[in-house]
């Protein structure tokens, strides 16, 4: 399977509400509520909307966010991106124009894969 191929899609339009893991990448272009797990890549598109815990190897937003999002590798952030709530990764790009409200917290991938909100409240 190629590297950059995407293993499932949600589309525009759809609605879904639950838990989600997977391998590889998904993208999102609809409205998710939940928990989302995966070691591998989360696309949100442009008018997609995610709402609740998100634990993945990478992100790429360029949609919206609203809840608490661990990217173990790297979080980017494109232009379009309207990120609400806590983001902790090891690399963080953001575009001008991509809006943010909420904290950042930049650790080592060791430190994010125990558990980064934990890890915080020990501080």
């Amino acid at each position: 399977m190629a590297r950059d191929e995407i293993n499932a899609f949600l589309g525009s339009g759809t609605v879904y509400q639950g838990k989600l893991n997977f391998q590889g990448s998904v993208r999102i272009d609809g409205v998710f509520t939940g928990e989302v797990h995966s070691e591998g890549t989360l696309i949100i598109g442009k008018d997609a909307r995610v709402e609740g815990q998100v634990r993945v190897g990478q992100l790429i937003l360029s949609g919206n966010v609203h809840g608490e999002v661990v990217a173990a590798k790297k979080a980017v952030l494109h232009k379009t991106a309207n990120f609400v709530g806590s983001l902790f990764a090891p690399l963080l790009m953001v575009e001008e124009g991509a809006k943010m409200e909420g904290q950042i917290c930049m650790q080592a991938s060791k430190d994010l894969a125990k558990g980064a909100p934990e890890a915080e409240q020990e501080m």
